[in-house]
């Protein structure tokens, strides 16, 4: 059956061809090893993170985007994450070969979200955390954050090349390109941030300081990585929605510079950990499902060669369809539903689907949710009904550690097949 999300894409710079106009968008899987204390023991995929990407590469997904990848393995966006740090001992090209080789084994294009969490590292993982300046972030859901001394110029060199390194280990590995983490306030979005970065060098103040970390990024893969095929990406805030945040006018005009980089996709988000991206929703964005599709429609007249994603808030195809017809965003970004649902962009690309289901877990806990439904994909149990309120206030309990789970036998270990055997539900 043939719909608009279902087309093949081709991308403008690399060249590479996508089999769908989605995007499965980076999440937190934290399903790797972590050590307190060992730092080389931290970061290692394991089987359940293959599978995880096994599953997700059978469902018709246009890009697959891997990660958090922290590239410093003490400054992580959790415990578990997945990271590629040059100061590690294990072969990281040898590790996250598998990794990719599951998530493209049908057609999807991957790559990798390299990141590094800044002030936004929980006190329980480092004591000492860094940013652009010594601005300290507010606790969130339980989490704390140590105020963060601002890094120095030597620092911010060997960063620079702790991505071009992460760019240089997924290219080996097989992944199709990376994407730089400049959202949600990780620390590029720290440097962006008026609000946050009050550096007087050269790395803060005016916009084009502040945006200079991400210019010798760029400038590092394209020497580490001289392939035009590895496709290079970002995922930048629409907005901060805080005061003395990244402003619209302010992303637009960084999105320029990315796209005359020579960037072949940019990812729109939007919020930090202060100001959530929810929260800030309009009417009329509320009726379109996506977030951030005002800024899109905005920014598409002034972007000559880069690829547009929207992600956030996505759920019917009805209103993915709209958004790619209109010419409002080239590809549509889905997570969570990506977690109920698996094969979600495959079922509708099919026919057999016409979006999302409901989940009926609350906002404020839906990441939680949702890492609870991650395990369940990773290793092979059939993942809960979310749309049955008391299905769905039980996986609430258990995620937020209010309950601990029953330990009952898998009775099916294929997720695909437990998948369909109850509807679209795993």
């Amino acid at each position: 059956m043939s719909t608009v999300i279902g087309q093949e894409y081709t991308f403008r710079i690399s060249g590479k061809k996508a089999p769908t106009r989605t995007l499965k968008s980076a999440m937190t899987e934290r399903l790797c090893t972590f050590d307190q204390e060992n730092l080389d023991e931290r970061g290692k995929p394991t089987p359940e993170y293959i599978k995880l990407y096994e599953e997700w590469g059978k469902g018709k997904i246009g890009v697959i985007v891997l990660g958090n990848l922290p590239v410093s393995r003490t400054d992580l966006e959790a415990k578990k994450n997945a990271i590629i740090d040059a100061r590690s001992p294990w072969d990281a090209v040898e590790a996250f070969k598998p990794v990719i080789a599951a998530a493209k084994a049908h057609g999807s294009l991957v790559i990798g979200q390299a990141t590094h969490g800044g002030r936004q590292v929980s006190e329980d993982v480092n004591k000492n955390p860094v940013s652009s300046s010594d601005v300290q972030s507010p606790p969130l859901g339980g989490m704390t954050f140590a105020k963060p001394r601002p890094l120095t110029v030597a620092e911010i060199d060997d960063l620079v090349k702790a991505w071009g390194h992460a760019a240089d280990v997924l290219y080996k590995a097989g992944a199709d390109g990376i994407q730089l983490h400049s959202a949600h306030g990780y620390l590029l979005s720290q440097f962006l941030s008026g609000r946050v970065n009050r550096r007087t060098d050269a790395y803060g103040g005016s916009l084009e300081n502040r945006y200079r970390i991400i210019k010798r990024i760029i400038e590092e893969i394209r020497t580490r990585v001289p392939d035009e095929k590895f496709m290079l990406s970002i995922k930048i805030n629409s907005a901060d929605f805080s005061d003395g945040g990244l402003t619209t006018d302010e992303s637009r005009q960084v999105c320029q510079w990315l796209d005359a980089a020579g960037l072949d996709l940019i990812e729109l988000s939007g919020g930090t950990y202060e100001s959530l991206a929810f929260e800030h929703k309009k009417e009329s964005t509320k009726k379109r499902e996506a977030f951030f599709i005002e800024f899109a429609e905005a920014l598409k007249p002034v972007i000559q060669r880069a690829t547009i994603c929207v992600t956030g808030g996505f759920r019917s195809k009805a209103a993915m369809e709209q958004a790619i017809s209109e010419g409002s965003t080239d590809l549509v970004g889905l997570a969570r539903p990506l977690c109920s649902e698996p094969y979600l962009i495959r079922d509708i690309v099919e026919g057999k689907s016409e979006g999302a289901k409901e989940n009926k877990s609350p906002s404020p806990v839906s990441t939680a949710t949702a890492i609870y439904e991650i395990g369940c994909i990773a290793t092979g149990k059939p993942l809960p009904d979310m749309t049955d309120d008391k299905v769905a206030q039980e996986v609430v309990a258990i995620a937020t550690g209010q309950k601990r789970p029953e330990d009952k036998p898998v009775e099916d270990q294929n997720v695909e097949a437990s998948y369909h055997k109850n509807e679209g539900k795993l």
